[in-house]
């Protein structure tokens, strides 16, 4: 039994995420810029941002990398599992 996985996005959702990102980032240091205060006031919500898109974006690498162990932890054990039966079956 063959199983085919399309793990792959198309390049229209690809071009659509990356753009969604620059247009929030950008929406977000644009307010920072507009909003009226002290320059310590916006570099600390400057500072701030930037630090919650790279915590943002590690999270998400970390989520996907352990998403991704278990598959592959997965697809061992149902092989180990289908060689036991096979094994069994030759007896």
């Amino acid at each position: 039994m063959e199983q085919f996985e399309l793990n792959s996005s198309t390049s229209a959702w690809d071009f659509f995420v990356k753009l969604a990102f620059a247009l929030a980032v950008s929406a977000t240091m644009m307010g920072i810029y507009m909003l009226p205060g002290e320059l310590i006031v916006k570099g600390y919500f400057i500072i701030s941002s930037i630090f919650l898109v790279f915590s943002t974006i590690t999270m998400s690498k970390t989520i996907r990398d352990k998403h991704e162990s278990d598959r592959l932890h997965n697809k061992i054990s149902e092989a180990r599992t289908s060689r036991i039966i096979r094994d069994m079956d030759k007896e």
